[in-house]
């Protein structure tokens, strides 16, 4: 969490020097591993809740589950939405045309691993 807090100003009255109660910086931040995600596939199931606004809790998805139709149950508009959003947050280029589509996007698991080993920077 370093990096996530403003740094505390001191307290000026009657002299005292002590740091204020500092508010978090709002910014998407990884979570941690739970329920048989890792800490990376945790972070994009947050992202795929945060951009379709879905009713399901980023933690509750299952990494192997398929994505599309049965699973997660995304359609092909729920797919280019992610892509968008996994090109800005990660500079990773998801293109509509590509003919691994379908693995890339079977689970939460196979997208990450497409992003971790095509991640920009």
């Amino acid at each position: 969490m370093i990096g996530n807090y403003h740094h505390a100003k001191p307290d000026s009255r009657a002299g005292n020097e002590r740091p204020r109660a500092v508010k978090p910086v709002e910014r998407y931040e990884p979570m941690t591993d739970r329920d048989g995600q890792s800490a990376q596939e945790a972070d994009l199931a947050l992202l795929i809740v945060k951009t379709l606004n879905l009713e399901v809790q980023a933690s509750e998805i299952d990494p192997e589950a398929p994505l599309y139709g049965a699973g997660l149950g995304l359609d092909s508009i729920d797919m280019l939405e992610i892509a968008l959003a996994v090109s800005k947050a990660f500079g990773v280029k998801l293109r509509a045309d590509d003919k691994n589509n379908m693995q890339i996007f079977s689970s939460l698991r196979s997208l990450n691993g497409y992003i971790q080993s095509h991640r920009a920077g």
